[in-house]
């Protein structure tokens, strides 16, 4: 879905690093996953590898979106079923990913994914298709003869992926919490907030209520005693000689 480039472009920039020209990687020198013949052919067409090594973030979203994330048209594809197509674009080209895709899908693998493709990935849990390609794109990369170079690497990035995919297919994006709306408080100035951390430890133990104070009836009564005791105290005294306090009676 379209709402998770910015989500799926965050994983996979974290599994391509930053700047490498490995002799050994088919791939070229390249800058954050973006190849040099990439950012000639969507940012700068005489670019050299300095220029690359400067790529800035919008020029990296650019290259992904249009080169990649179209590709295997993420934005149509189940949520994690597109950031999984996505990575697999990425890593080894969209049209082999397309294919790939395609054939776990169980349609014609022509690498151009349409109506047919769309429809039959929504058909599908996304969980059984992230991990049939999953184990398709590990499949593959293990038949590659740069398996002893880069195989620990790329085992780890398919098993992140695939974990990741999972947890996006299973997650919505966003959630939406209804609040029911506080009573207005007492002096007209609107609803009284509830406590920051409201409803934060389900699963702990329930706060200890507030202590109540007095209620009128036990208040009353209460002074009540003290008035009675008062007055008996009173009449205890009317009864005491005179001058046992120092006073005379009249």
């Amino acid at each position: 879905m379209d709402r998770n480039f910015a989500r799926a472009l965050s994983l996979v920039l974290s599994s391509e690093g930053g700047w490498s020209d490995n002799p050994a990687d088919p791939g070229g020198a390249t800058m954050k996953g973006v190849t040099l013949a990439n950012f000639r052919r969507y940012v700068k067409a005489d670019a050299t590898k300095a220029d690359l090594r400067k790529i800035s973030d919008d020029q990296v979203a650019t290259v992904y979106r249009r080169f990649y994330w179209d590709a295997v048209v993420g934005a149509d594809l189940p949520a994690g079923v597109d950031y999984a197509a996505f990575d697999f674009a990425v890593n080894s080209g969209p049209g082999r990913a397309a294919k790939y895709l395609q054939a776990v899908l169980g349609v014609a693998q022509d690498g151009r994914i349409g109506p047919a493709t769309l429809a039959a990935a929504r058909g599908k849990p996304a969980g059984v298709v992230i991990d049939a390609l999953c184990d398709a794109r590990l499949a593959f990369l293990e038949r590659l003869p740069t398996w002893p170079s880069f195989g620990r690497g790329w085992s780890a990035r398919v098993a992140s992926v695939r974990r990741q995919a999972l947890l996006m297919s299973a997650t919505p994006l966003t959630t939406t919490i209804s609040v029911p709306t506080a009573p207005a408080s007492a002096d007209g100035a609107g609803p009284t907030a509830p406590p920051a951390d409201a409803g934060s430890h389900a699963g702990g133990e329930a706060p200890a209520a507030p202590p109540k104070s007095a209620s009128p009836t036990k208040a009353t009564g209460i002074l009540a005693l003290i008035a009675l005791a008062l007055g008996s105290l009173a009449a205890w005294a009317m009864h005491l000689p005179c001058n046992l306090f120092g006073v005379f009676c009249q």
